[in-house]
């Protein structure tokens, strides 16, 4: 590990004893080691538990650590309360930088909007509304009275990301050669396709397309509204002001009125919806970027709708894969193990000497509680472990790909724990699911998407004649070469069979005048016989 690496770990280490960590963490069994290590470092020496050590320990680390804080913040069964207090806060309570900085980056030709704010805006709010890893969000009025929000990323973070994602990867790496379980989810690639996520979350321009490409998909719909993005450049983005409550406010939603289920049942439609329909997914689900609508006086609207912000991190599958997907969703609903692990083979997802009939054992008893609890006595992140225990003892590859949904289905899992723990999901998404396999495997549907490329396989068919000229050059390219290789292994075998000769003579010279030495009288004449044989093995050892 580079020197560089080493003082970051250290630094980690730092910030851990600085902020007393251990005393967060010794209540959690499995990191009780990782706590008495934090205790002896010079750092804790004198100071006591700070209440928000865990929220101000990460923010001190970084970006990188605070999205990872961000994922935990969903998971209360994994963590304790007061600690997931502490991560929720991360979501949108992120120390904010200088309004100062942030003036000046949105006037920045380079990376902002290149023009005075005075031009740009009626009015603008000092105060950030919103600050979280990556940037912050100011409210601002257009000269026209549109209200918008303002976003604007952190300045000088991009190569902090870069060297944390470093220190990551050799770590991933160090991992992988030791753990199998590393090894099947492809730990060094997900680093790497999450590296290049991260990095796409600094470009304004990507979030403000997909933003666009999501509004575009669900125009009209009664489920959820995606604000209108105005403006946008890599480091500053201005769009729509909408105005809702997050969806960790479960409480305000009682007080609003709202139907908890039915917003539980809207949150995964939209999400089956975004996955299978849209094939693009919003990948970063965390309370922080969904909201359910209000009045701007916060008043309860007649038909709440979801609001879609932040649409940085966003996914998409291959077809096989979403067909992939699905199917082994179905076979999980119908308890088809069988089907499951036979989907799962076809896949190339395990090795052809894998034990299938093992493997439906273990999955028919670590899966069957997905299907048979409702969701607030459902253990998923023990299920998922187990899961990839199953993995690794049968060799299973994960695709790389798969692993951006997968931590998005645990965001939905912890949302929709905190939002309605009765929710039947696989109820509601069995239909979804069975609809959407049976459009795709429609043969009329799949008629007509041929019948809507013919023009572009007629216009291929132009290249044939010259794919078959290409060919034929080859073929005679090829057969040239073939009869040089031939000719040179005819003379090759004449070569063999000359040496071969030679062999036979130097041999039989040497025999000969070895016996015919050892049989004349004369001593001296013998010798010379013998001197005759050894001649001829010189001579074929010069040839």
């Amino acid at each position: 590990m580079l020197i560089s690496h080493r003082k970051r770990l250290f630094s980690l280490y730092r910030i851990a004893a600085k902020y007393r960590l251990d005393t967060h963490l010794a209540d959690v069994p499995e990191l009780a080691p990782l706590a008495r290590l934090i205790a002896k470092h010079p750092a804790a020496i004198g100071k006591k538990h700070n209440p928000l050590g865990v929220k101000l320990a990460l923010e001190e680390m970084g970006t990188l650590f605070l999205k990872l804080g961000q994922l935990l913040s969903t998971r209360a069964d994994l963590l304790p309360p007061d600690i997931i207090a502490q991560l929720s806060l991360l979501q949108d309570k992120v120390a904010p930088f200088d309004v100062v900085i942030a003036k000046a980056r949105i006037e920045d030709k380079a990376v902002g909007l290149g023009r005075p704010l005075g031009e740009l805006f009626a009015r603008f709010d000092d105060v950030p509304l919103a600050a979280a890893s990556i940037a912050q969000v100011h409210t601002a009025a257009l000269h026209d009275g549109r209200e918008v929000v303002v976003k604007v990323v952190r300045p000088d973070i991009r190569e902090p990301i870069l060297a944390d994602f470093e220190l990551l990867r050799e770590m991933a790496a160090w991992v992988s050669v030791r753990v199998e379980a590393a090894r099947a989810v492809h730990l060094v690639d997900l680093v790497e396709d999450y590296r290049q996520v991260m990095l796409g979350e600094l470009d304004l321009t990507l979030e403000a397309a997909n933003a666009t490409k999501m509004r575009d998909n669900f125009a009209g719909s009664r489920m959820i509204y995606v604000p209108k993005v105005y403006e946008a450049t890599k480091g500053v983005m201005v769009s729509e002001r909408i105005f809702g409550v997050p969806i960790s406010k479960t409480d305000v939603f009682d007080a609003l009125n709202y139907d908890r289920a039915r917003l539980a049942e809207v949150g995964l439609t939209i999400f089956f919806t975004q996955v299978f329909r849209d094939n693009f997914f919003h990948a970063d689900m965390h309370p922080g970027n969904i909201f359910v609508e209000t009045l701007p006086d916060g008043k309860a609207v007649a038909e709440p709708r979801y609001l879609g912000l932040d649409c940085a991190i966003m996914g998409a599958l291959s077809k096989d894969d979403q067909l992939t997907v699905a199917r082994l969703l179905l076979s999980v609903m119908n308890g088809n193990y069988d089907m499951l692990v036979e989907i799962i083979a076809q896949a190339g997802w395990i090795p052809p000497s894998a034990d299938k009939h093992a493997l439906v054992k273990d999955m028919a008893r670590t899966v069957s509680p997905m299907v048979s609890k409702p969701i607030d006595e459902l253990d998923f992140a023990g299920i998922l472990f187990e899961v990839l225990g199953i993995a690794r003892r049968h060799r299973m590859s994960i695709p790389p790909q798969l692993m951006l949904l997968l931590k998005t289905l645990v965001h939905v899992e912890g949302l929709g724990r905190e939002l309605y723990p009765q929710l039947d999901i696989w109820a509601l998404a069995k239909p979804i699911l069975t609809a959407w396999v049976k459009d795709q495997l429609d043969p009329v549907k799949n008629l007509g998407e041929i019948k809507d490329k013919l023009p572009e396989i007629l216009l291929s068919t132009t290249e044939l004649p010259k794919l078959f000229a290409q060919g034929a050059q080859s073929l005679a390219a090829l057969g040239a070469r073939q009869d040089d290789e031939l000719r040179e292994l005819q003379a090759l075998r004449a070569d063999l069979l000359n040496q071969r000769r030679h062999d036979w003579i130097a041999a039989a010279g040497f025999l000969a005048c070895i016996a015919i030495g050892l049989t004349v009288p004369i001593w001296w004449l013998g010798v010379i016989f013998h001197v005759l044989g050894l001649g001829f093995v010189v001579w074929r050892v010069l040839q």
